[in-house]
């Protein structure tokens, strides 16, 4: 039996995730047509620097639900919230040192993306 706020998080979480996967296909198609191959590569890392991480985070942030695991459910948000940040800094060493993309395209590409996931949570939120 799944908790209804739950679920209502849920789905909030998968929209933005959506919303910020079009974003990050948008502002890679961009890159690519501005700058090339290069810059479209550097674009797909920051945006996918900001998405993994998201992911990760909502499958630890909606393991639990319900008053009754009210510890459990906030261990798990810390674990989620601890994990993101370390996969965030992991990627970007990654995009850096591993694929010698541009700093400013990633760190746009990131922004971009990571303020997409951020309106579309609030967007989607205020609706009922």
């Amino acid at each position: 039996m799944t908790n209804k706020l739950a679920k209502r998080g849920l789905d909030l979480a998968k929209k933005g995730l959506l919303f910020q996967a079009v974003t990050a296909l948008f502002v890679t198609a961009f890159a690519a047509a501005a700058g090339g191959s290069h810059s479209a590569m550097s674009a797909a890392a920051g945006s996918l620097i900001s998405i993994l991480p998201n992911s990760v985070f909502m499958a630890f942030a909606f393991r639990y639900a319900g008053a009754s695991k009210n510890d459990l459910v906030a261990r798990s948000f810390s674990q989620g919230s601890k994990l993101k940040l370390a996969l965030t800094i992991i990627l970007f060493v990654i995009a850096f040192k591993g694929l010698n993309a541009t700093p400013l395209e990633i760190f746009m590409a990131f922004v971009i993306t990571t303020a997409s996931h951020g309106l579309a949570m609030f967007h989607y939120g205020t609706k009922e």
